[in-house]
């Protein structure tokens, strides 16, 4: 074989070998992408509950048809609950009615890897409905994440300040403050209802790594009287795109789209692999005409 054919061959050979590669690359790719997208679809979602309807009292909670919480209080806030992402039936019933008298039945839809605050909230047997709350409790090591829930139907807007200093300025009924990063720490937390001409204080101590939440519940001007409810919850510091629990896995980002250079590098191991096999054709006809 002379040395301008054996340079074809070798030539040929490496355009064949690095499309090929690419082409690879390219599947591995892909194979990874899909197996975040799954992990994402089969992530866990953490709920939340916390009874602020002044209506509803004590009241056992159901999901999806079976009982998750018995005789629970007003202003009680559970712990993070670990529940299947996607569609689930909330039915909340006095203690002792049972599933069929629920006060209040409602579709909560939840999302893999996400945490949500879902308060059930409503003065009247009519119009009780419950609240969610997006949760996101990823914080910088070493320091507290803190947010307010206006949950009282006739507070009005209301503030929340600290040793003096402005927390938050104005909050109205079913809506929360922005988290805001503090000093760990002991407080005393103030919210101030000025359609009430009155004050309720509460005292807390922040840990590091921690996220406090403040919950306005009950009624100025009837029963249950109002009162603040505070509530810590593991952080995760530095760890993005995570939900509230501890043992998230995963974040509630859209489905990853495709490679932004996928097709250039598909393209080029095409151009590559076709450019090899011509070199390869052009030297075998060499070949054959030659003998």
């Amino acid at each position: 074989m002379t040395m301008k054919r054996l340079s074809t061959l070798l030539l040929g050979n490496l355009l064949l070998g690095f499309g090929l590669l690419g082409i690879c690359g390219l599947a591995a790719s892909f194979g990874a992408q899909k197996a975040s997208a799954s992990s994402q679809a089969t992530s866990p979602s953490f709920v939340r509950i916390i009874l602020a309807s002044p209506f509803v009292g004590t009241a056992d909670v159901f999901v999806d048809g079976s009982k998750l919480l018995s005789s629970f209080p007003f202003g009680q806030v559970t712990d993070y609950a670990t529940v299947p992402p996607g569609p689930h039936k909330v039915q909340i019933a006095l203690v002792g009615k049972g599933i069929g008298a629920s006060a209040l039945t409602e579709t909560l839809s939840v999302n893999p890897g996400a945490a949500y605050t879902v308060a059930a909230i409503g003065t009247q047997p009519n119009n009780l409905s419950l609240q969610v709350f997006v949760d996101n409790n990823v914080l910088s090591a070493g320091t507290t994440k803190f947010r307010a829930y206006q949950l009282s139907p006739d507070a009005g807007s209301v503030t929340v300040t600290a040793g003096g200093t402005m927390l938050v300025n104005g909050i109205s009924y079913q809506n929360a403050s922005n988290y805001l990063v503090v000093q760990p720490g002991g407080y005393t937390f103030d919210v101030n209802s000025p359609t009430n001409n009155a004050m309720l204080p509460t005292s807390a101590t922040l840990t590091a790594n921690k996220v406090e939440s403040l919950f306005v519940v009950g009624t100025f001007n009837g029963t249950p009287k109002s009162q603040l409810v505070t509530a810590q919850t593991a952080g995760l510091p530095g760890v993005p795109n995570t939900g509230s629990d501890p043992n998230a896995v995963s974040s509630t980002a859209p489905a990853p789209s495709p490679l932004p250079w996928a097709w250039p590098v598909g393209i080029a191991s095409l151009l590559l692999i076709g450019s090899g096999v011509f070199l390869r054709k052009v030297l075998a006809k060499r070949s054959s005409r030659s003998r």
